[in-house]
């Protein structure tokens, strides 16, 4: 093969379909189109702001800050220790068998962990369905072999328990499990303390070893309660895997700051285990952005941003699960919606559903029917919860542009 056609081996690889529905969305000229497909926080105006503690963490940065040296393949070593206190815990976070490096967002740390586990010869790595679809991806392109496992029975809107421990069972030594810390992506759903210490004893028993993805904190329950089921877990285990993002709980989307904490069964272990971390991470990327990460570490570090930060996180919780409330009043197919977490949940809907939303009602989302529930606001709840029952067949509850909710 000559080196001019080297490139024509290459094959036509299918479009990303959420960024198809972005483009759709983007085209359509109709001022009253919805959105809830884009997984970003919005705001009751329809916008993603910069958080307020964000702002005035960037101007001291302008400031303040003398370099922007490289800082080596482990990035900022002090954003990570800090945020490692808001998902690990105080007690985890300076555990000496535990050790993390800053990542360029939750998906570099997927990627990165994916390597390490690579690297160690680790067996099928267990996803459940559904999930990110970006997460089978990321551990084939490893070189790892991925296996699914059963997790959401979409009649009851919920966890399938029984069958989501039992296709675990198959499970073999040495196999990785990747679980969603809180507000699972696709669905909004969350295991509850009993399950998280059932997969713990599985995981002992089995020999397993846990990768949670934690991209969400703070968003379902707050801080704590959405990383409590992870540290319970990770104080049970003797080894696991955690990759964090800031993308959502800080607004940083595009600023690409995550992390990778890796918990060892010895303290001894640790330090090969972060060498090589820090040898994959020098291939990967050589060293991860600074910028969102010393945005983050200057909040932390100053217990009036940190407050404040807290607090507008607050905010934002307490926005989703109001629509959250709003939307499972509408209709009885819609009611598991109030008691998932986070930014997402699956409608009971098919294809052809969301293809009519979209021609008839200028609602856009994935085929799947997941939707962003943040993507609505007071203004548009009550027309999106029409033109869903329609689809459902049945008639909503009306709601009011001030979110009050009216007979059906």
């Amino acid at each position: 093969m000559s080196g001019a056609s080297l490139l024509t081996a290459l094959e036509r690889q299918p479009a990303d379909a959420l960024l198809a529905v972005i483009g759709l969305h983007r085209a359509d000229p109709r001022p009253d189109k919805i959105d809830v497909g884009v997984g970003v926080y919005r705001d009751a105006s329809g916008a993603t702001p910069v958080m307020r503690a964000v702002k005035r963490a960037e101007a001291r940065l302008l400031a303040e800050q003398q370099s922007k040296s490289y800082l080596g393949a482990e990035g900022d070593q002090r954003y990570t220790d800090l945020l490692a206190e808001i998902a690990l815990g105080p007690d985890l976070a300076a555990s000496d068998r535990i050790t993390g490096v800053q990542t360029p967002g939750g998906t570099g740390a997927l990627r990165l962990g994916a390597e390490l586990l690579a690297r160690a010869r680790a067996g099928a790595v267990w996803v459940g369905t559904p999930t990110w679809p970006n997460h089978e991806p990321i551990f084939r392109e490893a070189g790892l072999t991925v296996r699914r496992h059963a997790y959401f029975d979409a009649s009851a809107a919920g966890i399938d328990e029984a069958a989501f421990f039992g296709s675990l069972a198959a499970a073999a030594p040495g196999d990785v499990v990747l679980l969603h810390g809180c507000c699972h992506n696709p669905t909004g759903t969350a295991l509850s303390p009993a399950q998280w210490r059932r997969l713990a004893d599985m995981a002992v028993a089995r020999g397993l070893t846990p990768f949670v993805d934690l991209a969400y904190q703070g968003l379902g329950q707050g801080l704590d309660a959405d990383a409590a089921g992870v540290r319970r877990l990770l104080s049970a285990v003797p080894e696991a895997l955690v990759a964090y993002s800031c993308d959502k709980n800080f607004a940083l989307y595009r600023d690409r700051v995550g992390a990778l904490w890796v918990q060892s069964a010895m303290p001894q272990t640790a330090v090969p285990v972060r060498e090589t971390m820090l040898v994959l991470a020098r291939s990967l990327w050589s060293m991860p952005p600074d910028h969102g990460a010393a945005i983050v570490r200057t909040i932390l570090e100053d217990p009036e941003l940190a407050a404040e930060w807290r607090a507008e996180l607050e905010e934002m919780c307490a926005r989703i699960n109001g629509l959250r409330s709003l939307l499972a009043a509408v209709h009885p197919a819609l009611a598991p919606i109030a008691r998932q977490q986070g930014l997402f949940a699956l409608l009971p809907i098919d294809g052809a559903a969301v293809e009519e939303l979209r021609a008839e009602h200028a609602i856009y989302m994935p085929a799947s029917g997941r939707i962003n529930i943040a993507g609505l606001n007071a203004d548009n709840v009550g027309r999106f919860a029409a033109a869903i029952a329609s689809c459902l067949g049945d008639t909503a509850a009306a709601v009011t542009p001030g979110g009050t909710l009216l007979p059906a």
